[in-house]
């Protein structure tokens, strides 16, 4: 059962001209060849991981701008991917734990990230990331709380990756409570994937 209630070969177009697909399991073999380079060396479950990304990505491509499905992607400040040949394409891939996503936009900046619930979450962690709303946050049972959790940490995560930050950039300070679904950050629009997804799933792209 894929994490998106649409089927994982489905590109869905969350805003115009912003795609994003989603998957469980491993790459179909047997992958691209420049994916198979950039994967050599890594651990086993490591390039499993890493070129079920890369695969879900060139599918959303071809989906969607297929005349880019083959370049090869290259990675800049902080590991922002981009395509060497497409700089106007904005692209962004994620996993966690068996779950991979994939965002494509065209003209702009995009990031999007997907995060299962973790089974133990750190109190630290969520006064550091949680600034409004951590009173009801704090009121869930634990599950409802992790899940809760991973839905604002999706949206952290989305946003600098968006950015190009990474963690560098702060994701903490990306101001979301609980069951917001969109919003504002510096020059970026997130939003999360609720009504696409029943894993944490969110999406953030560049303002024009």
């Amino acid at each position: 059962m894929t994490p998106a209630r649409a089927a994982a070969t489905d590109a869905v177009e969350c805003e115009p001209g912003i795609w994003f697909m989603t998957r469980q399991g491993t790459a179909p073999a047997p992958g691209h060849p420049d994916d198979l380079a950039d994967a050599s060396g890594l651990a086993d479950w490591r390039a499993a991981e890493f070129l079920a990304g890369r695969a879900l990505l060139r599918e959303l491509l071809a989906a969607t701008v297929p005349e880019a499905a083959d370049d090869r992607v290259t990675l800049g400040r902080n590991g922002k991917p981009g395509l060497a040949t497409r700089p106007d394409l904005g692209i962004s891939i994620a996993h966690d734990r068996g779950h991979v996503a994939a965002c494509v936009a065209v003209g702009r900046a995009v990031g999007i990230d997907v995060q299962l619930p973790a089974e133990k979450l750190s109190d630290g962690l969520v006064r550091k990331c949680v600034r409004r709303g951590r009173e009801r946050l704090d009121a869930l049972p634990h599950d409802d709380r992790a899940r809760e959790f991973a839905w604002i940490w999706t949206v952290q995560e989305a946003c600098v990756k968006a950015e190009g930050s990474g963690l560098a950039g702060g994701p903490w300070t990306v101001d979301v409570t609980v069951g917001e679904t969109s919003g504002r950050w510096k020059g970026f629009r997130w939003r999360s994937l609720r009504d696409r997804s029943d894993i944490p799933l969110s999406c953030a792209w560049e303002l024009l």
